[in-house]
């Protein structure tokens, strides 16, 4: 047994002194005893689980790729990501697909990796052999994605998708967007508030409205991806107990008024809305609306980012930030007076309850022994050049965030310390398991 110690040790939802021992990668005892490393007065948390992460490969490898993502989740602290069914090529719609992605990340893994699957028109009937291949669930768009080979879904396969999900259940995840209430970005594409207004608040509220509709009609447990607005939380609110939300870093730390035109690295969907959104997004998280904070990390290179341009309506839309996620929720929340606990939750907890991974999120007897060990008082000015995603390209970037990892350890070995990953030996994961 492997014995370590801090004088904080986050275990449900509390900060107290804790040892906590290990063997065979699991944690057995959680104790007072003298440990085998002692890590003072830096906090130890699970080890964080990202439930919203665009790896892209196989077919769009050179956005990102397994090995850089998995790197990149080391070196923040988290030790399981669970890969979006999309942009990959093929995309995670079948259980043959799901066979070609997981051949792709065979002895790449730098920490543990699950998957859900998708549900475009006329899938319905590959969501029974996704589940019996260990898919966590399956995502679906309202509008169009952005990539051909995953298109929206029609609200009434959307409810059949749902009661068959309902019976087996697993969870839907859904892009909540009302097509009707989409524009192009006109006038002049560089300027930030010509994007914002493409794609307005009232719509997303509008989507999860539909959304809590079909999920208290079907019974199926509806989670509604990367909320961004008062309207969306609204509408959340006011939904039925199976409904359920998640928002992201870039939707907690930055506000409208302070993109520049021009910067793309900024642009994603639903956009980065204005101030009085942010303060209700802290909100909905301290109150239960919002269950968790995801990195939504779907990078891309600079070209088709357009960071030359600045265009925003030709940009893809997405925000590079894995690496980032701990740091740049804790910079927020130390602003707002909450104590670091309540990340344990929002980061690990929840997002390992939504994906089905029983063993993973917390800090007990009989869990995975997965652990972040982070100094809170800690700083770093983000490079973008210097994390380890594929590509450069973040909003972060040239930003000065709290907090330091100090050491990232999985299935009780350490694979990140001092700034360096040490070891790869991640592993697939299958739902319940």
């Amino acid at each position: 047994m492997v014995r370590i110690r801090s004088t904080r040790v986050v275990i449900e939802d509390e900060i107290r002194p804790a040892t906590i021992g290990f063997e065979d990668g699991v944690i057995t005892e959680l104790s007072n005893h003298s440990p085998d490393f002692d890590f003072g007065d830096n906090v130890i948390l699970p080890g964080l689980v990202d439930s919203h992460v665009h790896v892209n490969e196989p077919g769009r490898t050179e956005w990102e790729g397994f090995d850089t993502a998995t790197r990149a989740a080391a070196a923040g602290g988290t030790t399981t990501i669970v890969d979006m069914p999309l942009n990959s090529i093929p995309p995670t719609v079948t259980a043959e697909a799901l066979r070609v992605k997981r051949s792709a990340a065979a002895n790449k893994l730098h920490v543990d990796v699950a998957f859900w699957g998708g549900l475009i028109p006329g899938s319905i009937d590959e969501i029974d052999q996704l589940v019996a291949e260990g898919a966590c669930g399956f995502k679906s768009f309202l509008v169009d994605s952005g990539v051909e080979e995953f298109p929206a879904i029609s609200i009434p396969e959307l409810k059949a998708g749902l009661a068959r999900m309902a019976e087996l259940d697993v969870p839907s995840l859904l892009h909540a967007e009302d097509p009707a209430s989409l524009q192009l970005v006109r006038e002049d594409v560089r300027a930030y508030r010509s994007y914002l207004e493409s794609r307005p608040s009232d719509g997303e509220g509008r989507a999860v409205e539909s959304a809590a509709a079909l999920a208290e009609e079907t019974g199926a447990n509806v989670h509604i991806l990367h909320v961004s607005s008062a309207d969306a939380v609204d509408a959340l609110a006011r939904g039925p107990a199976n409904l359920s939300g998640e928002t992201c870093p870039h939707y907690l730390i930055f506000c409208a008024e302070e993109i520049a035109d021009g910067s793309t690295a900024f642009k994603c969907a639903p956009p980065i809305r204005e101030a009085q959104h942010r303060h209700r997004l802290w909100d909905a998280l301290l109150s239960g609306t919002l269950d968790m904070v995801v990195s939504d990390h779907s990078p891309a290179p600079a070209d088709l980012k357009e960071i030359e341009s600045g265009d925003f309506g030709r940009a893809w839309g997405g925000v590079g930030s894995l690496q980032l996620r701990l740091q740049s929720v804790w910079t927020g929340a130390q602003q707002r007076g909450i104590g670091i606990e309540r990340l344990a939750r929002w980061l690990a907890t929840k997002p390992a309850e939504l994906a089905g991974l029983r063993s993973k999120g917390r800090i007990s007897e009989d869990k995975d022994a997965d652990f972040v060990v982070f100094d809170p008082d800690g700083s770093m000015t983000v490079s973008g050049r210097d994390l380890e995603h594929r590509h450069p390209v973040t909003p972060y970037d040239g930003m000065q965030l709290r907090g330091k990892v100090i050491t990232t350890i999985l299935g009780g070995k350490t694979i990140y310390e001092d700034g360096n990953i040490v070891l790869r030996s991640g592993r697939m994961l299958v739902r319940d398991g």
